[in-house]
Formats: structure tokens, C-alpha cells, sequence
């Protein structure tokens, strides 16, 4: 069998194997490349939210605020978020398949330097590359799952969005098993896990390489125009940023804060608390595989309409829950809440057709930004006020939701 017509080579036995182009009419999704991807998002992301994870440790270990713990996850973010358009508008024009085994690499310096950093400094720095690495990886393999969903966009979408919720869920579990009881020293141990996606990512580089020609022409069919004027699609983008923003301020206090909010609310242990935020990130897990194949079959408009707008009775209830119903809230709130953003990207990407690297660096470095604005905003608050004020504040915002009303049916006018 040609192993273009069968793409797990990059995923089933040998991730390096290099296959050959498939015949040009092969229009089938490349479920086998789609989850390779996904396993390399797994990898990435498990690693970017164990440094989310051993915030606490990192707090006690250095004596840090608050502010502090909030400047690392802003200068993680803006690393991740600030390269994302410009490296997706660069390959956009120069696709680089092997761009993705190198953005793994800044990963795993940046993860071996987080596990010796002697100073607050020296964590900052580790974030960065961290970071950066994150911001090489999304637009093209953003591309990558886009060149494999046979049309099935929001399908494909959520496949590779859901290995890195897995691997953001698996993160504070695995360090509250492993680097909490041993220590800052024991994060080296997943420097295994970054050299794993190098290697799966150098498969999916001779696949992405191979194919891409013979993609060209859906890729062409895809980027047809939508029907939209200018003004119509600026603003459903400006939109869909007020909706981004909504999604990830509110995502970040729960991300660099529900464990804190825990620990002073319950009294709980950290590692306790951690459990808790494990059990959020495998609902936003689980919520992103819903989100892409729904909007595939009912439109993407409802989809963002429904997940952001609808997650705000579960917000306003959070602060006033017990710990028993907080466990359930936040179950419901990751569920709802991640169900927007594979549908998001899709729709962005169906506003600038044949921009995909583009609108997919434009939107996750958007995302990750809003997720450090807010994180360093909400520590600043914190420290101000307190922990739970915090989430008083936050509830209001997928309020916000409300602007999807605004968003143009981007389906009916490509029809």
C-alpha cells in the first residue's frame, strides 16, 4: 500500500517513517496523521501546564506574591502569543514542516532550565522559552490537522485542540504525583515527554512535506471567497476577540488560581487541590471534543453562542458553592466554556479563506496573551483584595457572550 494513502505512518509504530505522496483523488480524513498531532499537542501542553501546576511549590520555594506568580504566566503567555500571527502570516506563504520538531525544542530547554532555575529570574526566562516554543508549534500544526480533515474542519479541529486539553488535564495531575513530593530537580524527568514529540513531530515534518503539494488544490478550492464585504468580516473578527477575551480572562483564574482559591477557601492540601484542577482540565477536554463535530453539523455561530453565553449562570453560582458543588460547577463550566474555541478558529479561518497559519496564530496567541494579561491582572487583584473577590469579579465576564448575536452565518453565505 502507498504510505500516503495510509498516514499512520507518522503514527502507528515508526512516528519518523517518511511516506510518499497519495494519489490526488484521495479525499478521505487522515485520522492517523490527525492523531499524531494530537499526541505531540499532548506532549506540549501537558508540559506548559505542569509549569502551571508546581505554582504553588514555585511560591513557597522562592517566597514569591501573588504578582509575581501572575508575571510568569504573562511572560509565558506573551512568548506564546506574540510570534503566533507572524509565524503562521511567514509559513502561510513558506510552509516549514520541520518548524515543528524545533519549536519542541525551545520546550525542552525551557523545561530542563525550570528545573535547576536558582531564582525568580531564572523562572522567567524558562517561561519564555517555554513559551516560545508553544508559539512555533500551534500555526502549523494548526495547518497540519487542517490538510488532514478531508473537509471536516471542525472535526479535525477538535482532535488535535483535544490532545493538548489532555495534556493540559494530565499536567497538574502528574506533578502533583511526581514533582511535588520530590521537588523542582524531578521536572527534568519530562524532558522525556519533549523528546517523544520531537520524534513524533519529525514524522508528521516527512508527511506535511510530502503531501502538501498534493493538497494544493483543496487548499485553492478552500480559500474561495465567502461572500463577506471587508467591514462584514473585521468586524465578525472584532467579535470573535471580544469573545476570546471573555473565554480566556475568565479561563486564566482558574488556570493560575483554582488551586489557591482552593487551599483558602476549603483548606484543602495542594495536592488536593490540584486533583480538583485536574478534574476542570478533563472537562475542558471533554468539551473540546464536542465543540468541532457539533459545529460541524448545526453551524458554528450556535456553537460560539451557546458555549460562552451559556456558561454564565454556572459562573455566578461558583463563588457561593460548597466544595461538593464547586467540583461540579467547574466540571460544567470547562465543559461548556471549551466547546467555543475549536469552532472559533474554524469560523475565523471560513471569514479569511486561505489564511488558515495566519488566523490560527492570530487567534491561539490571542488567546494565550488574554490567558497572561489576565492571569497578571487577576494576581494584581488578588494581592489587593483577595482570592475570592476574584472570582466575584470573574463571573461577570462570559456576560460578554452576548455579542455573538452580532457574528455573520459565515456557512449560509459560503453556500
Amino acid at each position: 500500500m502507498n504510505s500516503a494513502q495510509n498516514p499512520a505512518a507518522v503514527a502507528d509504530g515508526n512516528p519518523a517513517a517518511s511516506p510518499a505522496p497519495a494519489a490526488a483523488s484521495d479525499p478521505s480524513t487522515a485520522f492517523k496523521v490527525l492523531g499524531a498531532i494530537s499526541v505531540a499537542h499532548l506532549m506540549n501542553d501537558m508540559i506548559q501546564s505542569i509549569l502551571l501546576a508546581i505554582y504553588p511549590m514555585l511560591k513557597d520555594s522562592f517566597s514569591l506574591s501573588f504578582a509575581q506568580i501572575g508575571l510568569i504566566t504573562l511572560v509565558y503567555q506573551l512568548a506564546a502569543s506574540l510570534l503566533q500571527p507572524f509565524i503562521g502570516f511567514y509559513t502561510d506563504r513558506n510552509p516549514k514542516p520541520y518548524s515543528l520538531p524545533v519549536g519542541m525544542g525551545f520546550t525542552l530547554v525551557g523545561l530542563l532550565m525550570l528545573s535547576v532555575a536558582p531564582s525568580f529570574g531564572w523562572l522567567l526566562v524558562a517561561a519564555v522559552l517555554v513559551g516560545t516554543g508553544s508559539s512555533v508549534f500551534h500555526p502549523e500544526s494548526s495547518r497540519v490537522a487542517r490538510m488532514a480533515s478531508g473537509g471536516r474542519h471542525g472535526l479535525a479541529q477538535s482532535l488535535f485542540q483535544v490532545g493538548g486539553n489532555v495534556g493540559s488535564a494530565l499536567g497538574p495531575l502528574l506533578a502533583a504525583l511526581f514533582i511535588i513530593p520530590h521537588g523542582q530537580r524531578s521536572v527534568a524527568w519530562f524532558s522525556l515527554a519533549a523528546l517523544f514529540g520531537i520524534v513524533v513531530l519529525t514524522g508528521i515534518g516527512r508527511w506535511y512535506s510530502a503531501n502538501r503539494v498534493r493538497l494544493k488544490p483543496r487548499a485553492r478550492r478552500e480559500g474561495a471567497g465567502n461572500g463577506l464585504s471587508r467591514r462584514q468580516v473585521l468586524g465578525a473578527l472584532a467579535v470573535l476577540g471580544v469573545l476570546v477575551f471573555s473565554k480566556y480572562f475568565y479561563l486564566a483564574s482558574l488556570n493560575s488560581y483554582f488551586t489557591f482559591y482552593l487551599i483558602d477557601k476549603f483548606a484543602l492540601s495542594v495536592r488536593e487541590a490540584q486533583l480538583y484542577l485536574f478534574l476542570f482540565l478533563a472537562a475542558v477536554a471533554v468539551g473540546t471534543v464536542v465543540g468541532g463535530p457539533v459545529g460541524d453539523r448545526i453551524g458554528r455561530k450556535i456553537v460560539i453562542w451557546v458555549s460562552i453565553l451559556g456558561v454564565a449562570p454556572f459562573t455566578l453560582l461558583l463563588p457561593h458553592a460548597n466544595l461538593f458543588w464547586t467540583g461540579v460547577l467547574v466540571v460544567i463550566i470547562g465543559m461548556v466554556l471549551a466547546s467555543a474555541f475549536s469552532a472559533i478558529v474554524v469560523y475565523a479561518q471560513e471569514l479569511v479563506p486561505g489564511k488558515v497559519g495566519m488566523i490560527a496564530g492570530l487567534f491561539f496567541g490571542f488567546a494565550f496573551g488574554m490567558g497572561g494579561v489576565g492571569a497578571a491582572a487577576l494576581g494584581k487583584l488578588a494581592d489587593a483584595t483577595s482570592i475570592g473577590y476574584v472570582y466575584q469579579v470573574c463571573a461577570y465576564l462570559p456576560l460578554m457572550g452576548v455579542v455573538a448575536i452580532l457574528l455573520p452565518n459565515v456557512e449560509k453565505a459560503r453556500a
